[in-house]
């Protein structure tokens, strides 16, 4: 399955954000990356300012380009602002909901969860880390996979809640209440920047 496999805090020094978590590199080296990073011009095109938007957003979800522009053409295609139905197709993913829910501490470990099938859906296992979830769904690890202790340290380091999700930490299972609004989302993406590049 396709995905970056590359150096991982490259990426968030390029975007001088901890878009991978806490990363101790960005603290030693609050600069883009390579020989040039310090120097870099400060003052960049609107087309620049738009492009890195849209790379930090599909390194935030762990997604390649044909993936992000076939949701965005998903967003676009939905009554609603695009940039919100954006992030909530994004939010929305199978994946990305392992990873508010506790289960993987990192959104490539929540990934490798799906993958390896230990997750559930409405019961059923589903090993599709771009599954899209509806309003109502059950997210579960599976009972044979319960004992794992990745996914137990994970839980029980877990502590933040999401207004759009329900956890039960006890039974290693959460609810997809319904999609997020905006002003809940946490990620400091400026969707309409997307929406504009897009559009050109």
């Amino acid at each position: 399955m396709a995905r970056y496999r590359g150096a991982r805090q490259k990426i968030a020094r390029r975007f001088k954000e901890p878009i991978f978590g806490p990363s101790k590199s960005l603290e030693r080296k609050p600069y883009g990356p390579g020989q040039h990073g310090r120097s870099r011009r400060s003052k960049e095109s609107e087309y620049s300012v738009q492009l890195k938007e849209k790379q930090k957003a599909k390194h935030t979800y762990g997604l390649l380009e044909k993936q992000f522009r076939n949701v965005f053409k998903k967003a676009a295609s939905k009554k609603g602002v695009t940039g919100e139905n954006l992030l909530k197709f994004l939010e929305s993913r199978l994946d990305n909901t392992v990873y508010r829910l506790g289960i993987g501490s990192t959104r490539r470990q929540a990934r490798q969860f799906v993958t390896h099938r230990h997750i559930m859906v409405n019961g059923h296992v589903v090993n599709v880390p771009s599954a899209q979830l509806r309003p109502g769904d059950i997210v579960s690890v599976r009972p044979r996979s319960q004992t794992m202790e990745m996914i137990r340290d994970s839980l029980r380091k877990s502590r933040r809640q999401y207004p759009w999700l329900e956890v039960d930490r006890k039974d290693m299972a959460g609810k997809f209440l319904d999609y997020p609004n905006r002003e809940d989302i946490p990620e400091n993406i400026r969707e309409q920047l997307i929406v504009e590049l897009y559009s050109k």
